[in-house]
This record gives structure tokens, C-alpha cells and sequence, in this order.
């Protein structure tokens, strides 16, 4: 049997932000460029390498195109 071609993956957009509170293990992120509030957790490396995340930090956030509503903290901007 034939394999089948594998659709490609949707792309996660990026968007910057200010995380605003914490919320059971969650974050919600006020994004720069719109007034759009973002509930993020975090991506798997920052808990691996126990990264600190709290209410004023500035963090990239990625979100699927699907669901605008949700995402990942990438990253924490210094």
C-alpha cells in the first residue's frame, strides 16, 4: 500500500508581549501590537531548564492560526 503525502504543518505565529497575571499554572499575556489578551503556558524546554516566568516579564509567545485564544511562551526577553 502506497503511502500517503503528508499535508505540511501549519506554521505557529509569533507575537511579543507582557505577561499581565498567573493564573493555576497558565499565563495570560497582553500582546504589543493589538489590545488582545493571550492564555498561554509554557513550551516543555522552559520547564525543563526550570525558567521563571512572572507577572512584567516580556516573552515571545507562539499561537496556531486555528485558535488565537491560546499559546506557548517561547521565550523570556531579558
Amino acid at each position: 500500500m502506497p503511502k500517503q503525502p503528508q499535508k505540511p504543518k501549519e506554521e505557529p505565529i509569533e507575537l511579543k508581549g507582557t505577561v499581565t497575571e498567573e493564573v493555576r499554572g497558565a499565563f495570560l499575556v497582553k500582546v504589543d501590537d493589538m489590545d488582545h489578551t493571550v492564555q498561554c503556558t509554557l513550551a516543555g524546554k522552559m520547564r525543563r531548564y526550570k525558567i521563571r516566568v512572572v507577572p512584567g516579564d516580556r516573552v515571545r509567545v507562539e499561537v496556531t492560526p486555528y485558535d488565537l485564544n491560546h499559546g506557548r511562551i517561547s521565550f523570556r526577553e531579558r
